[in-house]
């Protein structure tokens, strides 16, 4: 049985994360950590660590676990640049997973984005990202992630070419521009749409969360795998072996 301790406890995804462990059989939560919560506890009776928290607690958690390394699989969004970084140092002396989405079906829409952006290179392309009305940031992280892929494999600079919105007299649209637009409102979970858009015909790949237990279930599955494996830093492609 494997010990999780379970960082940003008290969040959406901390308590979905606590209740899937209920009905696991390879593991369960040894620690429920929040604000004010013990480190030092958490670290010592956790066989691997999730992390649903923010960018400054992600930030805390990493600087940590230099001093106790233990597997982390790391699900926070909206992460600067210094903690994405010090994400990659701690991978040097433990396992570190991080991905913007834990849903198996997001890394599938991720890949056939990545295929279907090497392949309709004359298409244009359009994201559009839908969240309930309390989530702070945007847009997603699953959203800048499939951005970041089709972009990357067009050989764009994803900072030139990505828009957030357009409004007014703009003129047309640039040939390479990718255009990541937000909606939020009510319980929306999560659906991401990337869209190939050409003369006289069009495609649309989306993924429709609608329960968080989607990607709490994805995260246990992810830790379980994670504690086998070795220090390095893993993406949700390592685990599935694409």
């Amino acid at each position: 049985m494997i010990n999780i301790g379970i960082y940003g406890a008290n969040g959406r995804m901390g308590k979905q994360i606590e209740e899937c462990l209920k009905n696991e059989s390879e593991a369960k939560a040894t620690v429920l950590f929040d604000k004010g919560g013990n480190l030092e506890e958490l670290f010592e009776k956790s066989d691997v660590i999730i992390d649903f928290s923010s960018s400054s607690g992600t930030h805390e958690l990493l600087n940590y676990a230099r001093t106790m390394p233990k597997p982390l699989v790391i699900g926070t969004t909206g992460l600067d640049e210094k903690t994405m970084s010090l994400m990659q140092s701690a991978s040097e002396v433990m396992p570190v997973f991080y991905a913007t989405n834990m849903s198996l079906g997001v890394a599938v829409l991720n890949y056939l984005a990545s295929k279907a952006s090497a392949m309709l290179k004359n298409f244009d392309i359009e994201i559009l990202e839908m969240h309930h009305r309390h989530k702070k940031d945007a847009p997603s992280g699953t959203a800048m992630t499939l951005a970041t892929s089709v972009a990357k494999v067009r050989n764009l600079d994803l900072e030139k070419v990505r828009i957030s919105g357009r409004d007014g007299i703009i003129g047309e649209r640039k040939k390479d521009e990718i255009a990541v637009m937000s909606l939020r409102g009510g319980d929306i979970v999560g659906r991401h749409t990337v869209g190939f858009y050409e003369d006289g015909e069009f495609l649309e790949l989306n993924h429709t969360a609608t329960s968080r237990a989607t990607f709490a279930k994805g995260a246990i599955k992810i830790a379980i795998w994670l504690n086998k494996q070795e220090p390095k830093f893993y993406s949700i492609n390592d685990f599935l072996g694409i």
